[in-house]
């Protein structure tokens, strides 16, 4: 199980690179609006990652101690 978390927790890292991609595009065609959120989407999916694979991590070093 924890294998199959490992490979969606870079998916998240996946949609934040094509989030980030897709709001500078954005910005260039003078929609800042919608690149805004694109890029502050690109943003919070960075940072769940983050936690996420640090929770994972807490997780795995409790099971390795017992």
């Amino acid at each position: 199980m924890n294998k199959l978390w490992k490979f969606f927790q870079y998916g998240y890292l996946i949609l934040a690179v094509i989030c980030f991609v897709e709001g500078i595009i954005k910005f260039t065609e003078n929609n800042y609006v919608t690149g805004s959120i694109l890029i502050g989407t690109a943003v919070l999916v960075t940072i769940l990652f983050l936690v996420k694979r640090r929770f994972r991590k807490r997780i795995q070093n409790n099971q390795n101690k017992k």
